[in-house]
């Protein structure tokens, strides 16, 4: 039974948040203008600048993509460079975080995610992702999506909480099969076939098999999100496309669901 109450407070505190959310990427955005670190929007906040010029208005987080050598150098810079309320959480300095993505958090906020784990310290506040995005080899997306799906599903299960019991312990070696033959396919295919035509998410992120036209990415170009301006993948249309398929239909209303299970956008008012 959904409470109603919760509903409302997120309903009403959605815009609150968005606009924080929006502050930590004007952030992330002066950092890689002044040290020539490209980026781009991706996934819902590149669909929701084009397709409503703004926010999705049900969505509660925003994703944007860097090449992982890239990435690399801004996490590097931004320890020194964002704000004291802002914090770079990254799988090496909070490694209880599951996810090998890298997220700007807000301090001065709470958010709470389905799969967060309360026994576990990692800051939980409000802020924008940052996928790693490396080159692929050139294959059928149909065998790309095999072995994605295989390493990412796999290293999700193993990196789950288990109870002791005989399936958990079958799980356990299977899927570290599982894992290990495609993570060999993979590094094979990537030797043998040239990485000069497509990109994508790193393999353990990418469970979907998306791969894009690098050209579709390159050259960046500005795009408007919020009335602001940041930058986004050079081909809109094909780089939707191959996230969403038809991306400018809208989903029905069930299915325009805010992520978060709690969200507060202000711990101690400034």
């Amino acid at each position: 039974m959904k409470n109603k109450f919760l509903e409302q407070y997120k309903q009403q505190t959605l815009r609150t948040c968005q606009l924080k959310q929006l502050h930590i990427l004007e952030e992330i955005d002066a950092i890689c203008r002044r040290h020539d670190i490209e980026y781009w929007l991706d996934g819902g906040t590149l669909l929701g600048a084009v397709r409503h010029g703004g926010f999705i208005p049900w969505d509660d987080d925003i994703d944007i993509a860097m090449r992982k050598e890239d990435m690399h150098r801004f996490c590097e810079i931004a320890h020194q460079e964002l704000s004291d309320d802002l914090f770079l959480q990254t799988p090496e300095n909070e490694p209880d975080v599951k996810e090998q993505i890298v997220k700007v958090r807000d301090l001065n906020s709470f958010y709470v995610e389905p799969s967060d784990n309360f026994s576990a310290s990692y800051q939980k506040g409000l802020y924008v992702d940052i996928f790693p995005m490396e080159k692929y080899p050139t294959i059928s997306r149909t065998l790309a999506k095999s072995i994605t799906l295989g390493v990412s599903k796999s290293w999700s299960i193993l990196r789950k909480s288990h109870y002791y019991s005989l399936r958990s312990f079958a799980e356990f070696f299977w899927f570290s099969a599982k894992y290990a033959l495609c993570r060999l396919i993979w590094a094979i295919i990537c030797k043998i076939k040239p990485k000069d035509t497509y990109m994508s998410n790193i393999i353990l992120n990418n469970g979907y098999g998306i791969m894009h036209r690098q050209d579709s990415i390159f050259p960046l170009k500005e795009i408007q999100f919020e009335g602001k301006t940041f930058l986004g993948p050079n081909n809109l249309d094909a780089y939707l496309k191959d996230l969403y398929k038809n991306y400018m239909e809208i989903p029905p209303v069930e299915k325009r669901q805010i992520h978060s299970i709690f969200i507060m956008p202000e711990l101690i008012k400034e």
